[in-house]
């Protein structure tokens, strides 16, 4: 009888404590857009503009501006230029305007320039921007204006001071600073999310990016998707929102929808207001892009892509106003959005109504506490929250006097593990977790440990002198074991997305498999909740680095051929190594490396995936580098060798053209370049995208070749392209007819249906050698581990013989 009254009242102080945190919830939910700070820097003047209320900084006192300079005036404005941007402050040494703060939050900071006609030339201009107790949030900024519109920038920030301070200051001493107009606003409870699912140039892992509530974001860019401009005053946080037709990569992929009345933001069955106006406005949620689907041809379009300009190897905050991403950029400085139906979807269509892209400023926390006495509190707000103590207390209380009753159990350890986007539970964090203390890999005992004590030594520490690049799993530096063998040393960094998964990938991987044309695993390290692998040094670098965006020598034809030949020979490797085969899934021009002598390897194998013996593909969540990425896997999840040959293809063009997968800062019909060359080799003119550098000095035979290989590796279906072995081959005949410079007619080697008058010259193909792992220590591999390089490989071919 005693158990039953307990419960009796337990159940109603529950109730009533849930309404109460309901209650607590609601009120602090409420947001009223805020009157202040509005300032128009430079005039005494007070303006009404997009429904804000801008206060001159003359003589207001709602703030301070100290030391006050100098004031400047449009001395011929445009009958159409706001009176906001007629004036401005300017600075010739630093000055800071002061903020009153009376509630701590999530601060909009806008700071808004337009460089007018003036005696002094606001276009100079060259300068820093900071803010209280952090580093600096403009750096050498100059106003470079050729739209004659407003630039405004934008960042978020969370404040827990009582006085902010926005501080400019000259980057020379011969320079100046000036700004137009200032806004300093609180915005609304749980306008950024505090944590979101973490995304890298890799792929996803599951793992979530956490403090984002502490971090400085600053607005790239926020499209309406599918409708048109939304000026600020149609919005509800005076934003302003830009179309996403200049955006998209296929324009004929996708079509506008809109809705003819306005979106109602409802509560969830918890009573929170999941997303609200101040999230976006109404008019983003009336508008939409959706797949342009063709009952005729279903798969004609699979997706819907954006490309967007970002700051390289940066993080971003995505939101695509149903699920909030953390983006790591890589080094192109560019970030691409797709929308696709899942494969089980019974609604085969996808669509999107709004994107936001927000930098996270690195080194950029949270503002420090000084003056808490000063804080306002709601008295009706602290008295709430007295009564939910007490409530609290009381339930205690009941729960003690219950358990009074029931003989102690002993205590058992609970496990709590992360849930991931998809509703199912995250065994990656839960291996991490239990073994945070100690190895990451306890059970691998390869024999491949190297003390850290040793790769301290090795790179002096991690000396910064020593970096030597960046990538998905953190920093790399070159380093010098005791034997004096030279190494390269990536050690993995906490938030850089790839961990634990591709530490133990690598490993497994590269312990298992020796190749020439291979990076070699010297060891690895897993001490201190270390990640370190060690791998033998390449000292020329990536491919990469000898095509584009650096002073290194031009590759000639030659060499260009011989280390696709050593990067077909690796991957070929993998692909017949084991019974299944390895897939690489990550093959680019970054991970391709060469040694002293141009030999190639291929590298990182983080995200490579055994083949299973008997099946024709494994389903897996889609990973890779955008620009590399195989259509048909990026559409079915399907994972096949034939996805590495693909992302091949495109390496093959890169080494043709000299450019990137992906160049945003070209015309549209030009950024793919996957896409752009295959027109080009459709017309019959390959020769006219070829690297500058390699005019005159190609034999038309040996380029049709290699033209004509990267196509068969670029086809839609997966199933059409050819097998590493047959590229491998193809690159070799290449390399032949490069060599002997054969004369022919046009179409000679072509292995297109025209029929040419001339025979050609045959070459015996001899059959490719296979290798199971288990016969790694035995005789070495005739076709990659022996030391014939790729101008000896020839003695395979007889120009004599039918092929």
């Amino acid at each position: 009888m005693e158990k039953f009254h307990a419960h009796e009242i337990f159940v109603p102080l529950l109730h009533l404590l849930l309404l109460l945190l309901l209650s607590l919830q609601c009120l602090s939910s409420d947001y009223t857009v805020p009157s202040k700070y509005f300032i128009n820097c430079g005039s005494s003047s007070t303006i009404s503009y997009t429904t804000r209320t801008f206060v001159g900084d003359e003589s207001s006192d709602s703030f301070t501006l100290s030391p006050k300079q100098e004031a400047v005036e449009d001395s011929s404005p445009s009958p159409a230029t706001s009176q906001l941007y007629r004036t401005a402050r300017l600075f010739r040494s630093p000055s800071s305007y002061e903020f009153e703060i009376d509630q701590i939050g999530i601060y909009l900071v806008r700071l808004h320039f337009f460089p007018f006609s003036s005696p002094t030339d606001l276009f100079t201009a060259l300068f820093d921007v900071s803010v209280s107790g952090l580093p600096l949030l403009l750096h050498n900024f100059t106003v470079q204006n050729t739209s004659n519109l407003p630039l405004i920038k934008e960042f978020l920030l969370t404040v827990n001071i009582s006085k902010f301070v926005v501080k400019f200051e000259p980057s020379q001493q011969s320079s100046f600073a000036f700004v137009n107009a200032i806004e300093v606003f609180i915005a609304p409870d749980s306008f950024i999310p505090d944590s979101a699912l973490l995304v890298t140039p890799a792929g996803s892992n599951n793992s979530r990016y956490k403090g984002i509530s502490s971090r400085v974001l600053q607005k790239v860019h926020r499209i309406n998707v599918g409708g048109s401009d939304i000026e600020p005053d149609s919005d509800t946080l005076w934003r302003k929102w830009v179309p996403d037709d200049p955006y998209l990569f296929n324009k004929s992929a996708a079509r506008n929808r809109s809705a003819s009345k306005e979106t109602s933001y409802q509560r969830t069955s918890s009573g929170y207001n999941d997303s609200t106006r101040y999230i976006a406005p109404p008019l983003v949620y009336m508008s939409a892009k959706e797949m342009n689907k063709n009952d005729s041809d279903p798969l004609q379009f699979f997706n819907i892509s954006w490309g967007f300009n970002v700051s390289k190897n940066a993080k971003h905050l995505l939101r695509v106003h149903f699920c909030d991403f953390i983006i790591v950029s890589d080094d192109s400085g560019f970030l691409n959005v797709s929308v696709a139906p899942q494969i089980d979807s019974p609604i085969n269509n996808a669509f999107l109504n709004g994107l936001e892209i927000m930098e996270i400023m690195e080194g950029l926390g949270w503002v420090s506490m000084e003056n808490e006495s000063k804080r306002k509190t709601t008295p009706l707000l602290a008295g709430l929250v007295v009564g939910g103590l007490a409530l609290v207390c009381i339930v205690i209380v009941v729960f003690l006097l219950r358990s009074k009753c029931r003989k102690e159990k002993p205590a058992e350890a609970s496990h709590w593990l992360p849930v991931t986007v998809d509703g199912g539970l995250s065994s990656h964090s839960r291996v991490y977790e239990a073994t945070i203390h100690g190895s990451p890999v306890p059970h691998l005992n390869l024999g491949l440990k190297i003390p850290l004590a040793e790769i301290q030594s090795a790179t002096n520490n991690f000396s910064s002198k020593l970096l030597v690049g960046k990538g998905g799993f953190g920093k790399v530096y070159q380093g010098t074991l005791r034997n004096g063998m030279k190494v390269a040393v990536k050690r993995s960094q906490p938030g850089h997305g790839q961990g634990l998964p591709e530490f133990q990938t690598e490993i497994l991987v590269l312990s298992k498999i020796r190749h020439r044309h291979l990076v070699s695993l010297i060891g690895y390290c897993d001490e201190r909740n270390e990640m370190i692998l060690v791998y033998e040094f390449m000292q020329k670098g990536t491919l990469r680095s000898h095509l584009y965006d650096s002073d290194l020598p031009c590759l000639s034809w030659k060499q260009r051929l011989e280390i696709c030949i050593g990067a077909a020979r690796g991957l070929h490797y993998l692909h017949t190594s084991s019974e299944g085969g390895i897939i690489h899934r990550d093959i680019k021009s970054t991970n391709i490396l060469l040694d002293d002598n141009f030999v190639a390897k291929v590298a990182d194998f983080g995200l490579s995936r055994s083949g299973l013996p008997h099946q024709t593909h494994v389903s897996t969540a889609v990973k890779g580098t955008f620009g590399y990425l195989d259509p048909e896997y990026f559409r079915t999840q399907q994972l096949t060798d034939k996805s590495d040959v693909y992302s091949f293809g495109v390496v093959l063009l890169e080494v043709l053209c000299a450019r990137p997968a992906i160049n945003p800062s070209l015309p549209r019909e030009q950024m793919n370049l996957a896409e752009w060359v295959m027109v080009w080799l459709k017309k019959g003119l390959l020769e006219q995208v070829i690297d500058p550098l390699l005019v005159g000095k190609v034999n038309l035979n040996s380029l049709r070749k290699f033209g004509e290989t990267a196509e068969k590796c670029l086809k839609e279906d997966g199933t059409d392209r050819p097998t590493m072995g047959d590229v491998m081959w193809d690159l070799e005949y290449a390399f032949q007819l490069q060599q002997t410079a054969m004369q022919r007619e046009p179409l000679e080697d072509s292995t297109n249906d025209a029929a040419s008058t001339f025979p050609l010259p045959t070459i015996q193909r001899y059959p490719s050698y296979s290798l199971s792992i288990s016969d790694i220590h035995g005789p070495q591999r005739r076709d990659g581990s022996s030391e014939t390089t790729e101008s000896e490989v020839f003695s395979q071919l007889r120009i004599d013989d039918g092929r």
